[in-house]
């Protein structure tokens, strides 16, 4: 999953707080503002249960008021939801079809950016404890397919010697790799003016394009060494972040 997936999982994970007014958030030094009146062992307590490796820097007095939310808040995670649950479908398909499980591995990582910001959009206007509901789901489903996928990749290194198809694999990745720059380019383009890391997090290359690189680059090695074994490594390797991932949606429910 990509920075805008880490921030709308502490997003969802804050939702719970009472009289949380605003959050900042820079990408570029990896830092966090949280404007609230209340004290601060919740808030720290809530980030360090999402292992991303939190701290508390300091906190003082701000004469912040804040800002009522973006009106183009619910279209734009409904576009980017669209956009992961389409290659989810297309590569989940293609991989069954091409026999290829890093296709199928990328295409539950797409499924999981597609359920973070489906619980996103659904924290814009949902209650908490729906939304815990339906984290716990997502989570168990995650690492169920995960796992299946998993026994997939040992089943076929121990008795199956069927070769991918590497031109499916380079092809539905590129394009995959593509609908993943435009989600990342919606969402930067969603940052206010005032909000000085918005160029910063372009310098960011997400998981997503790290993981399309990876399934393109072993479609190159399948053709070159006749080997599904490439495409074996790949997959198990987006398997493990999948469940990664789960981890940490369950830990929002």
């Amino acid at each position: 999953m990509d920075c805008p997936s880490e921030e709308n999982l502490i997003r969802m994970k804050l939702d719970s707080l009472k009289n949380i007014h605003d959050l900042k958030f820079d990408l570029k030094n990896r830092q966090l503002f949280v404007y609230h009146d209340l004290e601060t062992m919740p808030i720290s307590q809530a980030l360090e249960s999402l292992d991303l490796g939190s701290k508390l820097l300091g906190t003082t007095k701000s004469d912040f008021k804040p800002s009522s939310k973006s009106k183009g808040q619910r279209s734009l995670l409904i576009k980017v939801l669209i956009i992961n649950a389409a290659f989810f479908a297309i590569e989940l398909g293609m991989g069954l079809f091409a026999k290829s499980l890093g296709l199928i591995a990328d295409s539950l990582d797409m499924l999981a950016d597609a359920l973070v910001y489906g619980l996103s959009l659904w924290a814009v206007s949902g209650d908490y404890l729906r939304k815990k509901m339906v984290s716990k789901w997502a989570g168990y489903l995650q690492i169920g397919l995960a796992i299946l996928g998993f026994a997939a990749v040992l089943k076929r290194f121990l008795f199956g010697n069927d070769l991918p198809q590497f031109e499916s694999m380079i092809i539905i990745s590129i394009l995959a790799l593509i609908a993943n720059a435009w989600c990342l380019v919606l969402l930067q383009r969603s940052k206010s003016k005032e909000e000085a890391h918005m160029q910063a997090s372009m310098i960011f290359t997400s998981n997503d394009i790290i993981i399309n690189a990876g399934v393109i680059l072993a479609g190159i090695l399948v053709f070159i060494f006749q080997s599904p074994l490439p495409d074996l490594l790949i997959g198990s390797l987006v398997f493990a972040l999948v469940i990664k991932g789960a981890r940490r949606i369950l830990k929002l429910a």
